[in-house]
């Protein structure tokens, strides 16, 4: 997870390399959080060309340096174009940049989940747009409290992937499945928890795991079995999307790219019982796209594995009404909340209540500030319905 400092001044962005920037770090019964040690960022492949020049602008949108020119391919003419994108244009896409990510049987183990290291940080790297009234100050730190347990019927669990020279994890969200409800496998996280962003790839080894740690078995340092980390299995990626925007300008600094930090991934149990994820963590929640920023109250819930936490429990923090952080101002703003969560958060889903009484998802924990005092995470509109729709669609 990105880190932020911010000031009345300005808010100046800290970041590590791949693992840091993707919120992993220590897990299972073997994480402290003290490690520092991480695998080198994802590298652009060798067959890839970089966009001429280095940074440009093409068809309207501004590029960073580095770029492959593969992942111009379907691009529309400007990034407010995308809005627009249908089934086909998500399908031409993804059909340009797939996950590849083959299923090897009991792969992970407590041992595999807890080796993972977070990266010091790196000098910071932009600032917010503050001065174009698109960013708001700092929300009161909000205190994270425990979940109680078990965490069984409750939509949170962990994601597990590994990376180039590493493995890391994040939190995620157990959401509806608009084409077939009742019998949902999807999941919400964060785009930087499945793909390294620009010049990099899909994450591998993508798994699921609900009700992570749900007896507590692990606590405290204790070595676990698999059968308690993951009461209820198992669940593999087959097919992942995340926004266009994060994979051609993500990367390990929290930027305007961390505006459309968000991804959705279709999973299955690796021991088939016949069940969806949704029946048997007995709980999914609709995404609600659109939320009035104004009138919601958040709780943010994650895995957070930095000292005072140690990844092993689930926490919340009930940050109330969000305010706005944003890098780009013709992005949508991002929600922030008061919280002391630290790395292992990030891609835990934000809650929100709808109308008609029911808990939805309005975001997922993308960035957080240096002294762990708030987190913000990207405002879900039509980009990120799209993606849902498309990977609900996808046979």
């Amino acid at each position: 997870m990105p880190l932020i400092h911010r000031s009345a001044m300005a808010v100046a962005l800290v970041t590590g390399t791949l693992l840091a920037a993707s919120a992993c770090g220590p897990d299972g019964p073997a994480g402290d959080g003290g490690g520092s040690a991480a695998p080198p960022p994802a590298s652009t492949s060798a067959t890839s060309a970089a966009a001429p020049g280095g940074s440009g602008v093409i068809g309207g949108i501004t590029l960073p340096s580095g770029i492959p020119t593969g992942l111009l391919e379907g691009l529309p003419k400007s990034w407010d174009d995308l809005k627009k994108w249908k089934f086909e244009d998500w399908d031409s896409w993804a059909s340009k940049h797939v996950f590849n990510n083959p299923v090897v049987k009991d792969f992970w183990n407590p041992d595999k989940m807890g080796d993972s290291k977070p990266a010091d940080p790196a000098p910071p790297t932009a600032k917010p747009a503050a001065d174009n009234g698109v960013t708001d100050p700092d929300p009161p730190v909000v205190k994270a409290v425990p979940v109680p347990r078990p965490y069984t019927k409750q939509p949170s669990g962990k994601v597990f992937f590994s990376a180039q020279g590493g493995r890391g994890n994040c939190s995620a969200t157990v959401i509806t499945d608009p084409q077939h409800p009742g019998r949902s496998n999807l999941v919400w996280t964060a785009g930087h928890c499945v793909h390294a962003g620009k010049g990099g790839d899909f994450f591998k080894d993508l798994v699921f795991v609900p009700a992570y740690n749900n007896s507590g078995a692990s606590s405290g340092g204790k070595k676990a079995p698999l059968s308690e980390l993951a009461p209820l299995g198992t669940w593999w990626a087959d097919l992942v999307t995340t926004s266009p925007q994060w994979m051609v300008e993500g990367g390990g600094t929290g930027d305007a790219a961390n505006q459309y930090d968000f991804a959705v991934m279709r999973v299955h149990n690796q021991n088939d019982t016949g069940k969806s994820l949704e029946e048997t963590v007995g709980s999914a929640v609709p995404v609600w796209f659109d939320a009035p920023r104004d009138k919601v109250s958040v709780s943010a819930v994650g895995y957070p594995l930095y000292k005072p936490f140690d990844g092993q429990e689930l926490y919340k923090c009930d940050g109330g009404k969000p305010t706005r952080l944003s890098f780009d101002p013709k992005r949508p703003s991002m929600l922030t909340v008061g919280c002391n969560m630290t790395q292992g958060a990030s891609g835990g889903g934000w809650f929100a209540t709808m109308p008609d009484g029911r808990t939805a998802l309005v975001s997922n924990t993308s960035i957080g500030t240096e002294d762990h005092t708030s987190l913000s995470g990207p405002y879900l509109e039509a980009v990120a319905k799209q993606a849902l729709d498309w990977i609900s669609k996808k046979p």
